[in-house]
């Protein structure tokens, strides 16, 4: 591939609308989790109603229930993706501010709503984000269009959390998720400017919209293979991933030690990580690259297990962090770059919001039985394990090559 066109898919607008929408796609989703969590704490709220606080991000599981409508219907102004991506925004921004204003003591049960709200429209812009995406990118600019999407996701999610919390110090949390209402505003500019992809065919009818996604899908020779694939492909990277901070502890590293390398050069880390492997993605494509990526992923869980032997070294920490987020966020592009290529254009919203609602699945399900793992296989038996299951997601690219629909 030449230099030129390596040069046009980064530097184009297509790359800055991507990372926009990620940034306005990634503000919401703590704002209903750890913010509004410290909020409740603060205000006496008990640990029973906050626990049960955690169901309202059931919209971002569930949002292929109506993701149909996004594919089947368009607004009167500003075409079928702009239009519904406007909408989503302006009430998701309404809901933060209604979100905002609510009593988590006197009336718990509005704030459950209002929090829903929020939840609903930010399934609901993430929805459309994804399609408008797929459309808007040519196949050779996925693999970077989605490493920028996720790095803007990681920044509103750190803008959110980190920057809500300090806000929350100073201010009241009316007026922190105020702010955070107006931080959507260059989501919002962006839809305004940004150009309505054009897709020749569309569902006309809710049950073709609702049907065909599905039918279109399961129509494919490897069609099973490829859900196998996406349940998978991650799989000993999540499981690693939720036990690693008791494992920090367990080995003697200090809450700072975990706080500075872990959180903050990881984060960093991680979106190199994701940089990288959207350039890469350019010039070795995305099913090579899935494949490079995920022995990478492999290896860097293989580094915990080393960890054990070493102990609480903080330079050997720092150089298993480097390597495992550089090769976690590289391997996380491929993959949404992967799952946004094999989708058809003409139910983008619908198959896309499927496959990423399946993505989420391994994060709760394999993850549950992690601490009773390290329990029994200790900490090195633990992390081996992790390393070795995600060889089966790597052997399921042979059979997932080329089933990409035209």
């Amino acid at each position: 591939m030449n230099h030129p066109r390596l040069a046009s898919a980064v530097i184009n607008r297509r790359m800055l609308v991507a990372l926009v929408m990620g940034f306005s796609c990634g503000l919401p989703l703590l704002l209903t989790l750890s913010v509004l969590q410290a909020w409740m704490t603060e205000s006496g709220v008990d640990l029973t109603t906050i626990g049960l606080m955690t169901l309202v991000g059931l919209p971002y599981t569930l949002k292929f229930c109506w993701a149909p409508l996004f594919d089947r219907y368009t607004l009167p102004l500003m075409g079928r993706r702009r239009g519904w991506l406007l909408v989503s925004q302006l009430s998701l921004m309404a809901a933060l501010v209604w979100l905002g204003f609510s009593n988590p003591v006197a009336h718990p049960e509005l704030l459950a709503v209002s929090a829903v709200a929020v939840a609903f429209f930010s399934a609901s812009q993430d929805i459309v984000v994804d399609a408008y995406r797929r459309e808007d990118l040519p196949d050779h600019e996925l693999g970077l269009g989605s490493s920028l999407y996720i790095n803007g996701y990681r920044v509103g999610m750190l803008l959110a959390s980190g920057g809500g919390l300090i806000l929350a110090d100073h201010l009241p949390f009316s007026k922190v998720y105020l702010i955070m209402a107006l931080c959507v505003l260059p989501g919002v500019i962006t839809t305004v400017l940004a150009p309505e992809p054009h897709v020749a065919n569309f569902p006309v009818t809710l049950k073709a919209a609702v049907v065909e996604p599905l039918v279109e899908y399961f129509s494919r020779a490897n069609a099973m293979w490829i859900l196998a694939f996406i349940l998978m492909y991650k799989i000993g990277d999540t499981m690693a991933a939720a036990m690693t901070t008791p494992f920090y502890l367990d080995i003697g590293f200090s809450k700072t030690q975990i706080g500075t390398v872990v959180k903050l050069f990881g984060f960093w880390a991680t979106v190199g990580g994701t940089i990288l492997g959207g350039v890469t993605m350019i010039r070795l494509g995305i099913l090579r690259s899935l494949w490079i990526f995920g022995i990478l992923q492999a290896l860097s869980t293989a580094g915990f297990a080393l960890l054990t032997v070493i102990g609480p070294n903080l330079t050997a920490l720092s150089a298993v962090i480097a390597f495992e987020n550089l090769s976690g966020g590289m391997g996380t592009s491929a993959y949404a770059a992967y799952m946004a290529s094999i989708t058809d254009k003409r139910f983008t919203a619908t198959q896309y919001a499927l496959l990423t609602s399946l993505m989420g699945i391994p994060r709760v399900l394999a993850s549950a039985p992690t601490g009773f793992m390290a329990t029994h296989m200790g900490w090195q038996g633990f992390f081996i394990f992790c390393t070795l299951i995600a060889l089966p997601g790597l052997l399921l690219i042979l059979r997932i090559n080329g089933q990409r629909p035209d």
